[in-house]
């Protein structure tokens, strides 16, 4: 029975993190509250994992964990940024783009929850890859105007609301007599992140913001190959008409 239970606990060490990042973010250490949100994303990308190795999964596993990931990459994350960065920006602009982020958020778990079939990639930035970017980005706030940070967060909110598709790395799966190293890998990275706060941090906003680019790459890329080959065919009706002509 214990068994059953831990994918829900590790998604519950999950919630807690975030808004343990909230409340340290509201006591003046955004670094430390970035890096609850980074461990919240660990245990977010094993959860579902421990569950397959154990045949845990279950209804009630998949709603805690999106109502979690709003918390943990919706609510935190937004926080962060508006304790860090928006604070000094006009009073309006700064709640709307906050409460923007989470809202996107929430609406990108319910598609995620309702969406029929498992085609093998997410359709839009998941939430949790776009909470550590915001997360990691608001500590960089010295360094870059505060209205590229809000740009840069509405364009992660509609990303997450988008249709771009996004690898999906959850396919890889954990073997079942390989589930208890698990808590020995969430040991670790804990360690360094504590060990080196400043740096882990800032050092992982550069691989998860790749990958939030990534898509809109593929996305770009996808537009020019389809206007390519609608100006191709555009360009064969036409030598078509001129040689029945």
């Amino acid at each position: 029975m214990f068994t059953k239970s831990i994918p829900s606990l590790i998604t519950i060490g999950n919630l807690f993190l975030g808004i343990a990042a909230i409340m340290l973010v509201f006591h003046g250490n955004p670094q430390l509250a970035a890096l609850m949100v980074i461990f919240a994303m660990l245990l977010d990308g094993v959860d579902g994992r421990v569950a397959r190795a154990l045949d845990a999964q279950s209804d009630f596993g998949k709603e805690l964990d999106s109502l979690s990931d709003v918390i943990s990459f919706g609510v935190a994350p937004a926080f962060i940024m508006y304790v860090a960065a928006f604070q000094e920006v006009n009073p309006a602009a700064a709640w709307i783009v906050t409460a923007i982020f989470p809202i996107c958020g929430a609406l990108r778990l319910a598609r995620f929850n309702t969406a029929s079939g498992n085609p093998g990639y997410f359709v839009g930035l998941p939430i949790p890859a776009a909470g550590v970017v915001v997360a990691t980005l608001a500590l960089f706030y010295g360094d870059i105007p505060v209205i590229v940070l809000m740009v840069a967060t509405l364009v992660l909110s509609f990303l997450m609301v988008s249709n771009i598709k996004y690898p999906n790395f959850k396919k890889v799966g954990i073997p079942r007599h390989a589930v208890w190293i698990v808590p020995l890998i969430v040991a670790v990275a804990v360690a360094l992140g504590l060990l080196f706060p400043d740096h882990l941090a800032k050092i992982l906003f550069v691989p998860l913001a790749l990958y939030a680019l990534y898509g809109l790459k593929k996305n770009v890329d996808r537009r020019i190959a389809k206007k390519k080959r609608a100006r191709a065919l555009q360009a064969e009706e036409s030598a078509k008409s001129e040689h029945t002509a």
